[in-house]
């Protein structure tokens, strides 16, 4: 972001102090723009250029007869460069009340607060007056704008490891930060809005490479399977879903849906008695077959084009389990592995694959691949995603709010949609199933992934409409929808 910065101010002709006007200004048209009726504010700000631009929100508050209370965590007087151009430039308009130096005894009287207290800078949790001043903010139940980046997340890798701000918009600018649209995040970001302030100019120039790339809905209408007029069921594909153990037959049959409605010709889910009835409860138009009363799980013949294993699979102390894991590692077509089938695999060494496959975990299951706790996952899901596609080998789709698919040569892509409506079971099932038919429709592993994360994303956004909770068999009737009237 600081290449880019500077990029922007070399290639623009600009200042520092001009972009930070700009940003300012942006700042402040939002805020008018969102609360229209707010008589008074309060502005919190730092040391650095998050701070810099406060102070010019600040001072388009007061041109614009806004009451104004100018707040500061450091002594102003030692302030450099463009937020100290800033500061001055406030606090010489006749209108500026004095600044005052936030400590315990400071009360926030703003209808609306700016956060401008801390930027990308942050490395760990924030301390000293910021720290303070951020949970004044949490204490004032008050509305929050933050500035770039919600005062305490990391905009690296979207966590915070101490007090950060819960902002209702988040404005920021220049590039995206990783951190915004991962982890954490989802509870200190609120709205965001974006403006590269020009940014977007430096594209066909040697742009510092991005980390990761946003999924938008150009992915799903670029590689989409393409539908002839003499497409037959032969050419869509056929999936296998094993899975449904007793107790968990549903599991395999929420993932056979996921495949049944994304297209796929033919959908086979193999599990136990109890599955079969539920499978068959669903929709006569899936097969399946049970493998757990006939013992037919010692030699499983799966006859599809894409095997899918794992949900509902069992314990992993279940000889059935590993058994039909090893078959599954041994099968030469495209492979999905979820749920029951990634505890099985922890702990193992890395099995040797020849064929392609992709992992959908979720940040427990990726923890137990990588002998690590959750949390340490979650503090950083870029590497952790990045370290499990490299060792598997595999395309990876870590789930969660900001799923990730990785690459095993280290590109990650990261979807910024869906809804927390969707936080029930049987969710990840779903996915499995819709990947899993996207591959057997002709696209890559890597572009099955992609698209089956947008798709399962964009049903769920539909199905939520005006629900504040949906089950997974409701997103799974949206999924058809959705891929023809995809974003």
């Amino acid at each position: 972001m600081r290449t880019l910065d500077a990029m922007a101010i070399d290639a623009q002709g600009h200042s520092g102090q001009s972009l930070m006007e700009r940003a300012g200004l942006k700042t402040w048209q939002v805020l008018r723009a969102r609360w229209p009726e707010v008589r008074r504010i309060s502005v919190c700000c730092g040391g650095g250029n998050n701070g810099g631009d406060g102070w010019v929100l600040a001072r388009h508050a007061l041109e614009a007869g806004v009451l104004v209370q100018p707040i500061s965590v450091v002594d102003p007087d030692q302030l450099q460069g463009d937020a100290r151009r800033a500061h001055r430039a406030f606090i010489q308009n006749p209108s500026a009340p004095p600044v005052e130096r936030f400590d315990d005894n400071v009360e926030l009287n703003g209808e609306v607060v700016v956060d401008a207290l801390l930027g990308i800078g942050l490395r760990g949790a924030a301390s000293g007056a910021a720290a303070a001043c951020i949970e004044c903010m949490a204490a004032a139940s008050t509305p929050v704008l933050s500035v770039d980046v919600p005062s305490g997340l990391v905009a690296d890798t979207g966590t915070a490891p101490g007090p950060a701000v819960h902002a209702e918009v988040t404005v920021s600018f220049v590039g995206q930060k990783r951190g915004l649209f991962t982890g954490e995040a989802a509870r200190h970001r609120g709205h965001l809005v974006f403006d590269s302030l020009g940014a977007e100019a430096l594209a066909s120039q040697h742009m510092p490479r991005p980390d990761a790339t946003l999924l938008t809905g150009d992915v799903w209408r670029q590689t989409r399977p393409r539908l002839w007029a003499d497409t037959h069921k032969g050419q869509r594909g056929h999936v296998d879903v094993v899975g449904g153990a007793p107790g968990m037959a549903g599991a395999p049959v929420l993932a056979a849906l996921g495949a049944l409605y994304a297209g796929s010709g033919r959908v086979t889910v193999w599990g136990s008695a109890a599955t079969v009835t539920a499978a068959l409860a669903q929709t006569p138009a899936l097969m399946a077959h049970d493998i757990v009363s006939n013992n037919r799980w010692q030699t499983p013949d799966w006859s599809g084009d894409v095997l899918a294993i794992g949900p509902g699979l069992g314990e992993v102390a279940d000889p059935k389990v590993s058994s039909m894991l090893a078959a599954a590692m041994a099968f030469e077509g495209p492979l999905v592995v979820d749920a029951d089938g990634l505890n099985a695999l922890a702990g193992q060494a890395c099995p040797a694959r020849s064929g392609e496959w992709v992992l959908t975990p979720h940040p427990g299951e990726a923890a137990r691949l990588l002998g690590v706790d959750t949390a340490a996952v979650q503090a950083d899901r870029f590497e952790a995603a990045r370290t499990l596609a490299r060792t598997h080998q595999a395309v990876v789709v870590l789930k969660g709010w900001g799923t990730l698919i990785a690459h095993p040569q280290g590109s990650v892509w990261v979807c910024p949609f869906g809804t927390p409506a969707m936080a029930s079971a049987g969710m990840g099932d779903v996915l499995t199933g819709i990947i899993a038919s996207l591959w057997g429709q002709g696209l890559s592993a890597l572009d099955a992934a992609r698209c089956g994360v947008l798709i399962h994303a964009w049903a769920g956004e539909l199905a939520a409409k005006g629900r504040r909770s949906i089950t997974a068999d409701q997103l799974a009737q949206h999924v058809a929808q959705v891929m023809v009237s995809a974003h």
